[in-house]
């Protein structure tokens, strides 16, 4: 595994961690293939009964994808190559055949939320904030499948305030409309999540596996394809005003929206 993606096996459970703390635990490439790695490793690993994702430092979980690799985005291809490279890793990782749990401190937005939509559960810590926030700062869009898993999750009305309006869900409200299943404090949050990881090992092994594959065929049987959203994909990631928000975020350059 990559330095910045951490994984180690505690008995029957596994940890995966995101090991970027000074800059929120930001995704890389090398991050993304290590965490497929991960995931093509643990869907045939019968010892591992659970996989807990967390972030590293305690002041996120993951803050999306680095930037600093959108600098080089310069063709349609590119916009629609990394929309389907994510699809592909949260993919695995939803379809991992073990119970998955995110467990949530600080940010988690951008492809940090959308890894943990695609876990089975989610707790969390009072400072947690979740969302994409991507209208006040990229000026991008999430893939055809990103946005189904948020539509499944917190329903149309919500994802359109997390998509258009930028809204960050705090943990209250997160638990309120079912978005996290419990919230710990942070001293106890670790222990709290290894508790419910360790009671998979009492449940019945095919009866969780089953559950797990029926609700995920489910969700399948509803979404659209997953380039039904590549005209705005190349749309906005082709944009002006997507790369001026990169280029802000590199240079520290100026820029107001303009539509184009």
């Amino acid at each position: 595994m990559a330095d910045s993606l951490i994984f180690r096996r505690e008995g029957a459970l596994a940890w995966i961690g995101f090991n970027r703390p000074d800059s929120r635990n930001a995704m890389t490439w090398e991050m993304y293939d290590a965490l497929e790695a991960c995931c093509d490793r643990l869907a045939v690993d019968d010892d591992v009964q659970a996989v807990v994702l967390h972030g590293v430092g305690g002041e996120a979980f993951v803050a999306g994808t680095d930037i600093n690799q959108f600098a080089e985005f310069s063709q349609p291809e590119d916009a629609v190559a990394y929309e389907r490279r994510i699809d592909r890793v949260v993919g695995k990782l939803e379809a991992l055949p073990k119970p998955t749990i995110a467990l949530i401190e600080g940010a988690c937005v951008g492809g940090g939320a959308a890894l943990a939509l695609a876990c089975d559960f989610r707790y969390c810590t009072p400072s947690m904030k979740f969302g994409v926030p991507i209208a006040r700062t990229l000026g991008n869009t999430l893939s055809m499948t990103n946005v189904s898993r948020m539509v499944d999750m917190i329903g149309v009305a919500r994802t359109k305030e997390a998509l258009m309006m930028a809204k960050l869900f705090d943990a209250e409200e997160a638990r309120q409309v079912g978005l996290v299943n419990g919230v710990f404090a942070p001293e106890t949050i670790v222990d709290e999540v290894t508790s419910i990881a360790a009671e998979f090992g009492r449940r019945a092994p095919l009866t969780v596996r089953a559950s797990k594959a029926l609700v995920g065929r489910v969700l399948e049987a509803r979404r659209a394809a997953a380039d039904a959203g590549d005209d705005w994909v190349t749309t906005c990631y082709m944009s002006d005003d997507f790369q001026a928000a990169v280029n802000k975020f590199l240079n520290k350059t100026p820029f107001e929206w303009t539509g184009h």
